[in-house]
Order: C-alpha cells, then sequence, then structure tokens
C-alpha cells in the first residue's frame, strides 16, 4: 500500500497489462488506482461484486458494458456508482493516453 503519489503518474504502466494500486485498504473500504493501457475484460466474463464500486476515470476514457447489454462510456473526471452484484465489465479503454481509474469499493 503506498503512503504518498501522484494520481497521474502513468510510469507504473504496462502496455500489455493493466496495473492495480491498492492506495489505501482496511476492513471496510478499499481504493485502487487502475492503469489500464487498451485492456479489456474478456468476452464472456462478467464482474459480480459482493462489495459497492465508485469509479471514477482520471485520464483517458473507459468504457463499462452491463449484462443487460448497455454501455457508458467515462471520460475524464467522469464517474459512475455500480452497486455490489450488478453485474458488469470492462468493454473498453483507451491507451493513449492509458486510461487512469481511480475506484473506491466498500461493503455493503
Amino acid at each position: 500500500m503506498k503512503k504518498n503519489a501522484n494520481l497521474y503518474d502513468p510510469s507504473s504502466a504496462s502496455l500489455s497489462e493493466e496495473v492495480t494500486e491498492t492506495l489505501y485498504v482496511d476492513e471496510w473500504v478499499r481504493i485502487e488506482r487502475i492503469i489500464s493501457t487498451g485492456q479489456a475484460s474478456p468476452e464472456g466474463f462478467w464482474y459480480d461484486q459482493k462489495e459497492n464500486e465508485w469509479v471514477c476515470v482520471l485520464e483517458g476514457q473507459g468504457a463499462i458494458q452491463w449484462e443487460d447489454g448497455s454501455t457508458k462510456v467515462l471520460d475524464r473526471g467522469e464517474w459512475v456508482l455500480i452497486p455490489a452484484h450488478v453485474r458488469h465489465r470492462v468493454l473498453s479503454t483507451s491507451a493513449t493516453p492509458p486510461c487512469i481509474w481511480l475506484a473506491f469499493f466498500w461493503k455493503c
């Protein structure tokens, strides 16, 4: 867990793999910074989380697809709240600039 860093620093980004950094975690909350460079969820894969998630795109663009087929494209500064057990997947992310996500997860 990092104690201090710049949220916009893409230096840990890899062109081939998504990077997830845990910024804070305790028994109730987890905060992550995720750097995506064109990655997406595998075809047929769906997140079905036990936690609520608030996620914001700090840089770049990311698209989330819901199980019903609808999508939400998030540009810089846009966020979405994903309640626990709402099935979703990452449809696409920008590579240039990298998509930098900030995600808060908390237990129900």
